[in-house]
């Protein structure tokens, strides 16, 4: 009668714990304290953890794992089917525990702390270009105000900031307008300067990682893809095809197909928003630099220009992408431009 299967709801500072035996009887139903977790674990004998992906899942799956246990995280949209009625903690250990066991069950391959300290450095990043974009922004309505207009582009906003934080411009604006703007013109530029220390970071981690190395020689992917995805995705080897893979990214056409009657939409939009963006700037490069200068750029990608509109093909192209970095991480491979497929002939 010894606990086989537990499902464990994780939080800041109360846990809640729902063990079941082989029967699929229930053994134990109880809320440990943060301290109390471990300890409790520590006693009992090898089992199957269930947790939901989450924030701090990954670090207790680490330390789970470390006592012995096997633990399975699963994405809490899959488990919310399992929850009945009425939602709390306990509900929740439930459902999690009857999700696990699931043959038909997706998990979430448990994270290195190498891992997410280097995607600690993209969550900065990301944080930091969205309070620079803010900042910018500010800036310009700011000076609109009172007639003066900033041009296009990051860069000639920052060139701007500049010029007022060191008082080479005058522009002439009454004192308080003045205080605030100059006040908002060197926050920018701080901000700017930790986020060239990020880059550099991401750049200096790029070339010591073997797979992020490798991603790099994908047209449209540079430091920042290729770390993010080395990063994020544990085991690649957990997806069939490539295909799946730009699936698990929301890169395939929604279905909503009934009667043997398949409809198609949009993209799902599923998974990680952070890696598809980037992904899908990627791909929004290439097809600028195939529009600028068509004699060099990839005849498959003008083709496809010259049959949809830019942004479907950007979205298809980074479909394209997502496939060759499946198809790399698990042959260990470089990418070759002009790769001629196995099955071909």
């Amino acid at each position: 009668m010894e606990i086989t299967t537990i499902g464990l709801d994780v939080a800041k500072n109360v846990f809640q714990v729902h063990g079941i035996n082989a029967a699929g009887e229930v053994l134990v139903r109880k809320t440990l304290r943060r301290a109390q977790l471990l300890p409790f674990f520590a006693k009992l004998s090898p089992c199957l953890v269930g947790i939901e992906a989450c924030g701090t899942s990954h670090h207790w799956a680490r330390e789970l794992v470390g006592l012995g246990h096997k633990v399975r995280l699963m994405p809490p949209a899959y488990v919310k089917p399992y929850v009945k009625r009425g939602k709390n903690d306990a509900a929740d250990a439930e459902a999690i525990c009857e999700a696990v066991t699931r043959p038909t069950m997706r998990f979430v391959a448990v994270k290195s702390r190498e891992q997410q300290s280097a995607l600690s450095l993209h969550r900065a990043r990301s944080l930091l270009v969205g309070q620079r974009t803010q900042l910018v922004n500010m800036i310009r309505a700011t000076l609109a105000e009172f007639g003066i207009a900033i041009p296009e582009g990051v860069e000639k906003a920052l060139s701007m900031g500049r010029q007022i934080v060191d008082r080479e411009i005058d522009l002439g604006l009454p004192t308080e307008a003045t205080m605030v703007v100059a006040m908002l013109s060197q926050q920018t530029l701080d901000t700017h300067v930790r986020l060239r220390e990020i880059d550099k970071a991401l750049t200096a981690l790029q070339r010591s990682d073997d797979v992020a190395r490798r991603l790099s020689t994908i047209p449209g992917i540079g430091p920042i893809g290729a770390t993010a995805l080395s990063a994020s995705v544990t085991d690649p080897h957990q997806f069939k095809s490539g295909r799946q893979f730009a699936a698990w990214l929301g890169l395939t056409p929604l279905q909503n197909s009934t009667g043997g009657k398949e409809r198609l939409g949009r993209i799902t939009k599923m998974g990680d928003k952070y890696l598809r963006q980037l992904l899908v700037i990627g791909a929004t490069a290439l097809v600028r630099y195939a529009k600028s200068k068509p004699q060099t750029a990839d005849p498959r990608l003008l083709a496809l220009l010259a049959r949809k509109p830019a942004r479907v093909a950007t979205v298809a192209m980074a479909n394209k992408m997502a496939r060759i970095v499946w198809a790399l991480m698990t042959r260990g491979q470089t990418y070759q431009a002009h790769h001629a497929s196995a099955l071909a002939g």
